[in-house]
């Protein structure tokens, strides 16, 4: 049977919801076929509590729905101690090897899904080639591309061994501004030959390891054209094209005042998944998340509905179904002796080696 405009739209955009259970608003977006839900801290409360949120919300989908999270590290991480296992910002782990780096993805993967979490918005494959940024910084594993490569595709790895997806992010790389695209605007002025030797470095190694997802960066390159990166279609022909990425790629949330306060988030959403983005985060207005279902099935051509709602389908091979999450068994596979035993020993390596122990808690 053939699906309708409206389904195919739904099917676009991940949505941010209130509450610590699955709210009649909330039900009302899975319901109309919403491909993914995402989880912030005022979703969580315990391990338990977040797997019942998550099950409650596949058992009321239509089809597969994928529950997402930013679990980076550092003070990016929405699961906190003690019920979860805090780890360190990936900087300080930028000195240590891949194999650490396979060990803090497996850990990851081992709590989120327990808690019933399918995709995690990680590993931040910006290069930090501005220390001063003041929304990267020591998201970044290095100032050396090729060793965020490196330590970004064994992460990213671990995780999917693991069943959950990983998401690289933010495409062409926001690791250079100084701006915080929450806020505002940012643009880059680098050349093409400067995106090719440093900020699409990682990328590059994240296509070519398969990974399954990339987020798209609220920048404007002026090398490409004068467009924040999500909005524009010669940033997404750079990412099929040249870096040579099949997976799915994502929005960065368009309530960002980036895009908010600028085309607004509804025409965003539209020339977004026109220019070539396939998913669309809407992290925190109902009204404006079925608008943007609504905007996408009248003005989006088909063609393009149905290639970004397959690669979403795709990326969907992740999504457990509501049968397989266990609310009482997620507490106990979540901060574990074992997983606060590596988070110390990744933490005393990385002090070892100059990081400061004061950006992060193991226990």
């Amino acid at each position: 049977m053939t699906e309708t405009a409206e389904r195919l739209a739904a099917r676009c955009l991940t949505v941010g919801i209130e509450g610590l259970d699955a709210r009649p608003e909330a039900l009302d977006l899975v319901r109309r076929g919403v491909g993914g839900v995402i989880l912030f801290a005022r979703n969580v409360d315990g391990p338990a509590q977040v797997a019942a949120l998550s099950r409650s919300l596949k058992a009321a989908a239509p089809g597969a729905l994928i529950v997402s999270i930013d679990q980076e590290g550092g003070r990016v991480q929405r699961l906190r101690a003690p019920a979860w296992t805090e780890l360190p910002p990936m900087r300080a782990l930028g000195g240590l090897s891949e194999a650490d780096a396979e060990q803090a993805g497996a850990l990851l993967s081992r709590e989120l899904s327990a808690s019933g979490i399918d995709l995690d918005y990680a590993p931040v494959v910006d290069v930090d080639t501005n220390p001063a940024n003041p929304v990267i910084a020591d998201r970044s594993f290095s100032r050396d591309p090729e060793r965020v490569a490196r330590l970004a595709v064994a992460l990213g790895r671990a995780l999917e061994a693991g069943g959950v997806a990983s998401c690289v992010k933010h495409f062409p790389g926001h690791g250079d501004t100084a701006q915080d695209s929450h806020q505002t605007l940012p643009r880059l002025p680098h050349g093409l030959d400067r995106l090719r030797a440093v900020e699409l470095v990682p990328f590059v190694a994240a296509a070519r390891a398969g990974l399954a997802s990339v987020m798209t960066a609220h920048v404007v390159f002026e090398a490409l054209e004068p467009l924040p990166a999500t909005l524009s279609p010669k940033a997404m022909r750079l990412l099929r094209d040249e870096v040579g990425f099949a997976g799915c790629c994502i929005s960065d949330d368009l309530e960002m005042k980036a895009i908010a306060e600028t085309v607004g988030v509804v025409e965003g959403a539209v020339q977004a998944l026109t220019a070539g983005v396939d998913s669309l985060l809407v992290c925190h207005t109902p009204a404006l998340q079925h608008a943007c279902i609504d905007a996408l099935a009248r003005r989006v051509p088909r063609s393009r509905l149905e290639e970004a709602a397959g690669r979403v389908a795709r990326l969907q091979r992740f999504a457990r179904p509501a049968s397989a999450i266990e609310p009482a068994a997620a507490a106990a596979a979540c901060a574990s002796a074992q997983h606060l035993a590596i988070a110390r020993r990744l933490g005393a390596q990385a002090a070892a080696r100059g990081a400061d122990p004061t950006e992060w808690r193991t226990a």
